[in-house]
């Protein structure tokens, strides 16, 4: 029951991450009267068009895992966590997919069960209405902003982390629905390259678990 239980927090971890996943502090009033620096944020976001990265994810609970994300929009995502973890997700534009390697056990997930659509999307619009600035931060090196979704107030403030030079995305963070704070940071980030299109075709492989003591 325990590592039922641990296992559907990765899942609700995951879900947290998908509504942070690519992209995204003075205040809200003081940012709004800088269109430019908004603009600068959503030209990112509509600009990178595919993501390779390797990223560690750390927890308040302690827990940490890492793995590779892949990212083509819109809404194809690829995420493989190295073990312990062992999960792998694979998005194909219609469906995402959750698979317990572990567990040998597959989910599937309606992308409008998760807002994914405003993080693969291409068209982006940081426009008060669907997603809205609630703080800034700049300084030389580093930007950070929370963006919070006014129409899905279920939907947990989100703070990401760019470097300035050159504008690009490295760290997010968000608390889950269980309130436990989640960290991604990314790590070889590579954006606009070739990707192989069959990295987000699911294939289960076969369970280890199915021939345990045949020879």
């Amino acid at each position: 029951m325990f590592y039922l239980t641990i296992q559907r927090g990765i899942k609700m971890r995951f879900l947290a991450f998908l509504l942070t996943l690519f992209f995204f502090v003075a205040s809200a009033p003081a940012l709004e009267k800088d269109a430019q620096k908004v603009q600068k944020i959503e030209d990112y976001l509509n600009n990178v068009h595919t993501l390779k990265a390797s990223f560690v994810q750390t927890a308040s609970n302690g827990s940490t895992s890492e793995g590779t994300m892949l990212v083509e929009k819109p809404n194809k995502i690829r995420m493989e966590y190295k073990e312990p973890t062992n999960v792998l997700i694979v998005g194909d534009g219609e469906h995402i997919i959750f698979n317990d390697k572990d567990l040998d056990q597959v989910t599937n997930i309606d992308y409008e069960d998760v807002p994914a659509s405003l993080i693969l999307a291409n068209n982006i619009k940081i426009d008060g209405k669907q997603i809205k600035v609630s703080n800034y931060y700049e300084d030389k090196g580093s930007t950070v902003v929370t963006l919070r979704y006014p129409s899905k107030p279920e939907i947990a403030p989100i703070t990401m982390t760019f470097t300035n030079s050159p504008f690009a995305l490295r760290q997010w963070s968000i608390v889950d629905p269980q309130g436990i704070e989640v960290i991604v940071s990314l790590y070889d980030v590579e954006t606009d390259v070739p990707v192989d299109e069959s990295s987000f075709k699911f294939k289960k492989a076969k369970s280890p678990l199915k021939y345990k003591g045949k020879k």
